[in-house]
């Protein structure tokens, strides 16, 4: 298990993102992925008020976390997260939009308090002491334990944590960004940020929309919602070459590529848990390898040439 920053939070290394649920994974499916993920040890669940409403209406992956709580009796035993920014009607980060939105999430959740609550968006239109004051609200009544940042550059990282310490406020404990072999970005001023405050990361995007799997590889043609901006990374040079690094990898231990692909996110400085999702239990498994695979030095400086 591994600590989020100074929190009291325990998490299984690997967390499981839940944006297919009621989706692209039914209710059933759902279940089956929860139920899969729990019995391997995990226990920490990210969604979002928004998570899959472009495509059910409604914030169904939190009414499905929600049930199956309350069908297992498990609340005690998840480290649950979920997000407020981005529900249509429920944009931003105003303290009316926070209040109203953590009321209805733990309306969807069945639950009377959320472990880790993110703010979902940088809402550069409300001030950050304003966002701020409202989630050390909830976290005062008890209805937060922590919060988090996700999608925020490094200055304005830096400056709601700097505010937050002034006005002696809760503070964001971790950040959520994306992160993978492909996409690098936040290696640079927003991991020296996350660093240097203490914070933890929980990536997403770790196999870059499924990319990193392989199964894009030589063009093949995939069902998948996000086939189109995956299938983008075989147009780059780098994309090619990271596929052939980790099918090597891969093939000398035995594991798949996915497996390879978050074990590298682990083993990299900052991050605490990547979050990954499943449509299903057969899924999930190359998923859960990655938390017991240790990659040597030579496979970290091979993935590291490869993607460079």
């Amino acid at each position: 298990m591994r600590s989020i920053s100074t929190t009291a939070l325990s998490v299984f290394p690997l967390c499981l993102g839940t944006n297919t649920f009621g989706w692209t994974a039914d209710r059933e499916a759902s279940f089956a992925v929860l139920d899969a993920y729990v019995e391997a040890g995990g226990n920490f669940i990210d969604t979002a008020d928004v998570y899959p409403s472009w495509a059910t209406g409604e914030s169904t992956s939190e009414i499905v976390i929600g049930e199956w709580m309350a069908e297992r009796g498990n609340r005690d035993s998840i480290v649950l997260a979920t997000k407020v920014g981005m529900l249509a009607g429920l944009e931003g980060l105003s303290p009316s939009t926070i209040r109203t939105a953590v009321e209805n999430s733990l309306r969807r959740l069945r639950t009377d308090r959320i472990d880790l609550y993110w703010a979902h968006v940088d809402d550069r239109d409300t001030p950050l002491a304003d966002s701020l004051a409202a989630f050390d609200a909830l976290v005062r009544e008890g209805k937060v334990r922590y919060l988090g940042a996700s999608n925020y550059g490094a200055a304005r990282l830096a400056e709601a944590l700097r505010i937050s310490d002034d006005e002696g406020m809760a503070r964001y404990m971790a950040l959520q960004q994306p992160y993978n072999l492909v996409e690098r970005g936040y290696e640079g001023e927003l991991r020296e940020v996350v660093a240097r405050e203490g914070l933890s990361s929980t990536p997403y995007f770790g196999l870059a929309r499924g990319f990193l799997t392989g199964k894009y590889a030589g063009g093949a043609a995939v069902d998948s919602p996000r086939a189109g901006k995956a299938a983008e990374y075989l147009e780059t040079e780098r994309g090619p070459r990271v596929l052939e690094a980790l099918a090597t990898v891969a093939a000398g231990r035995g594991v798949e590529q996915a497996t390879v692909a978050l074990s590298w996110l682990l083993a990299q400085p900052t991050v605490a848990a990547p979050i990954s999702s499943a449509r299903n239990a057969e899924q999930l498994k190359p998923l859960l390898d990655a938390v017991h695979l240790k990659l040597g030095a030579d496979e970290l400086a091979l993935l590291e040439r490869a993607s460079r």
